[in-house]
């Protein structure tokens, strides 16, 4: 089973980019597990995705951002090449800790995992858009997850206070913390991988 050019040309670039910018030793091994685990291809969807209106008014923007790192502008360039494969979907407020605006201002795109552009079950890597000032809601999962962040933009995750990564910033979050992110006056753009516990599957 091969992949499309477009996929594996995208998870190819994302791998240089984790492995260039993810400093934290427990994401390190996390995301050395999920690409190990990636040389093994799955059954990959056909046709063509979906955009949220979301996309269409803040998605360019968020991918223009001067970036200046060849490892991430390539991964950039990989995924304008992917995007039209994705589905772009909506998370619910449950909690109510979102902004008011949140409905209609966030997309998030599954491009590995269940469901997925590569639909499995033993890794979930995907992206989440946030439109300018826009807060997410405050959420957990049982899966350990490292983002690389391709934007400016706030996270907070356990008891910390705000803080920015920067673009090319990575961070780790262990399995169930409590954690959130929100944009300022620019969009929000991430990646995230996660690895469920192989233990639980």
């Amino acid at each position: 089973m091969t992949r499309s050019d477009a996929l594996q040309g995208f998870l190819d670039a994302a791998f240089t980019a984790f492995d260039q910018f993810a400093t934290d030793p427990q994401g390190r091994r996390s995301v050395a597990q999920i690409f190990t685990q990636l040389k093994t291809p799955q059954p990959e969807r056909t046709g063509s995705g979906k955009r949220l209106p979301v996309c269409d008014r803040h998605l360019d923007a968020a991918l223009a951002v001067e970036i200046g790192q060849p490892a991430l502008t390539r991964l950039i360039h990989r995924f304008k090449m992917l995007e039209p494969l994705l589905e772009w979907k909506e998370r619910p407020n449950h909690d109510g800790t979102a902004s008011e605006n949140f409905a209609a201002n966030h997309a998030n795109a599954m491009i590995v995992g269940p469901g997925a552009l590569e639909n499995r079950r033993d890794i979930w890597l995907g992206v989440s858009l946030l439109a300018p000032n826009t807060r997410y809601p405050d959420h957990d999962h049982a899966p350990e997850e490292t983002y690389l962040v391709l934007s400016e933009g706030e996270f907070q995750h356990g008891d910390s206070d705000w803080f920015s990564p920067g673009i090319g910033g990575s961070f780790y979050n262990p399995p169930g913390i409590r954690h959130a992110m929100r944009s300022g006056e620019s969009p929000l753009f991430a990646l995230w991988a996660l690895l469920p516990d192989q233990t639980k599957q």
